[in-house]
């Protein structure tokens, strides 16, 4: 415990030793490395003050308490690392029962839709069926009618011929 004690006492004072204190004055022409040197210096500074914090509050402890906390650090990590992706599959699959709830109500409605198509399908088929039946009716009526005006017509032309003939034979008759 106290090589420790000596080791990040004397990293903290080799560090400080390194490291200027104050950032050397920058080049007209180089704006940029005075400003990064600039940087540089203030850094070693935050450096400095972490590890004189460090050397003063850091609690060391010895190798074997050591390896258990490490451990149950480490254990700690994975059970939030599997944590999140126990989180993460739980979104997927509620995601995918989203998805195949959406589908299945997708269906129902494909179904429906399909089944209202083929209704109209039956209704129209029925409707060319029925105005097809009319049709015929009324062709069969034509035909009918037809047939009744060439009858009464050749019945007139039957008559005109008689009266024709009657006529002739009254108007030369009387004539003589």
């Amino acid at each position: 415990m106290a090589q420790r004690d000596k080791s990040a006492v004397s990293v903290a004072s080799s560090s400080s030793a390194s490291l200027p204190s104050s950032a050397p004055p920058a080049a007209p022409s180089g704006e940029r490395w005075g400003s990064a040197i600039g940087n540089l210096g203030e850094l070693g500074a935050n450096v400095e003050s972490l590890q004189k914090l460090l050397a003063r509050k850091a609690v060391f402890v010895d190798d074997d308490v050591f390896s258990k906390a490490s451990l149950a650090a480490d254990q700690a990590r994975t059970i939030k690392v599997l944590d999140q992706r126990v989180q993460s599959l739980e979104r997927e699959l509620d995601a995918a029962i989203s998805a195949a709830a959406r589908a299945r109500t997708e269906k129902r409605q494909a179904e429906a839709a399909q089944r209202a198509a083929e209704q109209r399908v039956q209704d129209v088929t029925k409707e060319l069926e029925n105005t097809s039946r009319v049709f015929q009716l009324h062709m069969e009526e034509l035909r009918t009618k037809q047939q009744e005006i060439a009858k009464r017509d050749s019945d007139i032309k039957v008559l005109e011929a008689i009266i024709q003939t009657l006529s002739s034979k009254d108007g030369g008759g009387s004539s003589e």
